[in-house]
């Protein structure tokens, strides 16, 4: 919540109420330096994730995108869709990503969010 949000929370939350849990974590210590979680707003949908800005470019987000792929693989997956994407260069870089054409509605349009 400190570091990426509300909305990031409440997805976090669901991706840990699942067996298995749905999310990976990088840690230093008892600190959180980066998750990623897989299957939290969707099927086959890979995120929400994040690293603390202060640990950005050290390959934490790199790893926790991969465990999360393999997670996927895993359960029987031969892709994953990576919604809402930030930098779509990493994705690209990291995994081979493609990007979808004409797939810019988003699964969050039409969420219910509180006020």
């Amino acid at each position: 919540m400190e570091h990426f949000g509300e909305y990031w929370q409440s997805e976090v939350e669901v991706a840990f109420s699942r067996q298995p849990v749905a999310c990976w974590l990088a840690q230093r210590g008892n600190d959180i330096l980066g998750f990623a979680c897989y299957e939290s707003t969707a099927r086959n949908f890979f995120g929400p994730t994040g690293t603390l800005e202060s640990e950005r470019g050290k390959g934490i987000g790199r790893l926790l995108l991969i465990k999360s792929l393999e997670s996927m693989r895993e359960m029987g997956y031969a892709y994953a869709i990576i919604g809402g994407v930030g930098p779509a260069e990493f994705y690209q870089k990291t995994v081979n990503a493609k990007i979808i054409e004409e797939s810019e509605i988003s699964i969050y349009e039409n969420l219910i969010r509180k006020s």
